[in-house]
């Protein structure tokens, strides 16, 4: 087993609105040095929320995604605020985007993406018993709620408006998680 590297040296290289780019020197424990860049991510994280209007039925958001200049279909998702519990932040965000919020919350399993280059983490949280509830967003448009069966995923996946990792990874894992629960 590899013994974790040290952490030589570490530097703030660029500064964007939303990336920090971070360098930082690598000593391994065979010798080895080296640079390594990585985009810090917020400290929390961010929230995924799998909306369950009833046992069959997921809400999808279909929101413009600039890095694909694009619509995306997706489930709704957000930053969590440093005075906001991962919960809180979650209810906020559905009531954002959805225009619901959820008696039942339950923190599920948290996902990296590109970990070798991005530290961040998403926190999959399932929401269940909704009710009608719409606060102000951040978001310049409407995000448009697009109801699916979640028994249904394969045909999502061809839909070309589908290719967000971390839903898709989510919407199987609660799809089987639900199926194998009985529920």
């Amino acid at each position: 087993m590899n013994k974790a590297p040290k952490v030589l040296s570490s530097k703030i290289v660029a500064k964007t609105r939303i990336f920090t780019v971070e360098q930082m020197e690598i000593a391994f424990s065979n010798g080895n040095k080296g640079i390594f860049e990585r985009i810090k991510g917020s400290e929390k994280g961010a929230v995924l929320i799998v909306p369950l209007l009833d046992k069959d039925t997921v809400l999808l958001t279909r929101e413009y995604a600039v890095g694909m200049d694009r619509y995306e279909l997706a489930l709704p998702k957000g930053g969590i605020n440093s005075d906001e519990t991962l919960l809180e932040s979650a209810n906020r965000e559905l009531k954002e985007e959805v225009g619901y919020g959820a008696h039942k919350l339950e923190h599920l399993i948290s996902f990296t993406t590109s970990p070798a280059y991005i530290n961040h983490q998403t926190h999959v949280v399932l929401a269940q018993q909704l009710y009608e509830k719409r606060l102000e967003g951040d978001e310049p448009e409407l995000i448009e709620v697009i109801p699916w069966r979640i028994n249904n995923l394969n045909t999502l996946l061809f839909n070309k408006e589908c290719t967000e990792a971390r839903s898709i990874a989510a919407l199987y894992f609660v799809r089987d998680l639900l199926n194998n629960s009985g529920n």
